[in-house]
């Protein structure tokens, strides 16, 4: 049994605050950066420079790599054998957030949904946790733009609808959002469970790096053909057309119901911020 203060946990998701919001994340700067060099349409071509170039600044300068610096969700991996002491989780995670956008002079964006009064420090966090073996804690810190989260979408298909179903659900959100999300976009999958629990998988699968694959072949083909069919749609970045619609497709699965067969797909600009750290 390992004891664990919550104070940890709090510095941890204040240190992961401060990074994501001025840094992208390795992979998604590669991907961009592959993305620039193959593109052959001007407008495209000169709206990926300037993003490329506007992550450069961001980072150089301890500034917001984008003015919406997100809601906060927060990923705990807790593992069986850690014991927390101190203030309750939930208070921590939220302590750590609050003087993180404080004091990287984040943008609080966290309002009630109908009084719309915001709560002024860009909490509460959504928060996510999971009992995994172990003694350690996983911490992964994504803060979620909504200009991309507003085109996401929860299908709940008919399971004949199958593979072709799956990919066709990826596509057409992607062709439906259009420019809306600030492509090129990363598109995370949930594939199964139950409604609420394939959301979380399609938000799971955004703290990926950008390029990796699952390791179900049957899935990782799902995962390169909805990225295939998305580039081919030609909405490009920012919309000014080109061969990079999307930087990668990722999906997460879990087993679901005979009868059912859900499906959700989160959009993500291309701003991808995922900070990881084990406490």
């Amino acid at each position: 049994m390992r004891l664990l203060n919550t104070d940890e946990i709090e510095s941890a998701v204040y240190r992961a605050a401060l990074h994501a919001g001025v840094n992208l994340t390795d992979s998604c700067r590669a991907a961009m950066s592959a993305a620039y060099e193959g593109e052959d349409e001007s407008a495209a071509k000169f709206a990926l420079g300037k993003l490329i170039e506007n992550s450069d600044v961001a980072c150089g300068n301890a500034m917001p790599v984008c003015q919406d610096t997100g809601m906060a969700v927060v990923m705990l991996d807790i593992g069986d054998e850690v014991f927390l002491t101190g203030k309750p989780l939930r208070e921590a995670v939220n302590s750590g957030v609050r003087r993180a956008y404080a004091d990287g002079y984040f943008r609080k964006s966290v309002c009630d949904p109908i009084t719309r009064k915001n709560t002024a420090d860009n909490t509460p966090a959504a928060l996510h946790t999971e009992i995994v073996s172990g003694d350690k804690v996983r911490l992964t810190f994504m803060p979620k733009g909504f200009g991309s989260e507003n085109m996401s979408a929860l299908y709940m298909l008919k399971p004949a609808q199958g593979v072709e179903g799956i990919i066709d659900a990826i596509v057409q959100t992607v062709k439906k959002a259009g420019s809306r999300p600030c492509p090129p976009v990363y598109v995370g999958v949930g594939i199964g469970g139950t409604f609420d629990g394939c959301a979380y998988l399609a938000k799971r699968a955004l703290t990926r790096d950008i390029g990796t694959h699952s390791d179900r072949e049957d899935i990782a083909e799902i995962e390169r053909e909805a990225l295939r069919r998305i580039n081919e749609l030609g909405i490009g970045c920012q919309g000014f057309h080109g061969k990079t619609t999307a930087l990668g497709v990722s999906c997460e699965w879990a087993p679901t119901h005979i009868a059912g067969l859900p499906v959700a797909v989160n959009i993500q600009c291309h701003c991808v911020r995922v900070v990881k750290e084990v406490i």
